[in-house]
């Protein structure tokens, strides 16, 4: 079910790796460049960000149109006195080749562990920057990811349970995320 993420500039987004939110201000080849909240421009692979959605779970099916329909129905204005009432969404694609540029070399338990760390960084971002709700897509498969996921998250103050079947078939999870 993974599915590229068309960015734009505007979009809202999330680095893979780092602590670092912002929007997009520049595209091209396979670069953006991501104005971060604390005033400073990183470059990054399209491939180390994700989107960060703004907009409450019942606006959210999933698909760019309605996010951008959504986005251009309100007034700068109004999203803004919105947003500070919406919960974010952060959604995490976990498959391999959304985490690497290749992955030929790596072994199972590599492949394994790197997608396992990427939970633990953006749990933490996740809680640093106050996000409640977090979709791990981790795809069918054999389960693996998905059971250690599971055991994984268990070590938080969170709830899990399955992601919208209409949005991401049986492969994804999302997670609540209690903020103080």
């Amino acid at each position: 079910m993974s599915k590229k993420h068309a960015f734009h500039i505007g979009d809202q987004v999330a680095m893979l790796n780092e602590p670092i939110t912002g929007k997009v201000v520049d595209i091209y080849n396979k670069f953006i460049v991501l104005l971060a909240q604390d005033g400073f421009e990183y470059e990054c692979l399209i491939t180390e960000i994700v989107p960060i959605f703004d907009l409450h779970p019942h606006f959210y099916d999933g698909t760019d149109k309605e996010i951008n329909d959504k986005k251009e129905s309100f007034s700068s204005k109004n999203i803004s006195k919105q947003r500070k009432n919406k919960p974010k969404i952060l959604e995490i694609d976990l498959h391999i080749h959304e985490l690497v540029d290749s992955e030929k070399g790596m072994r199972n338990i590599d492949i394994l562990n790197l997608q396992l760390q990427t939970v633990k960084k953006q749990m933490e971002f996740a809680k640093q920057n106050k996000i409640q709700r977090v979709i791990f897509i981790h795809g069918i498969g054999a389960g693996v990811l998905k059971k250690e996921l599971h055991h994984l998250l268990k070590k938080y103050k969170v709830e899990f349970f399955e992601a919208s079947y209409n949005n991401y078939g049986q492969g994804a999870t999302e997670v609540y995320i209690y903020q103080n």
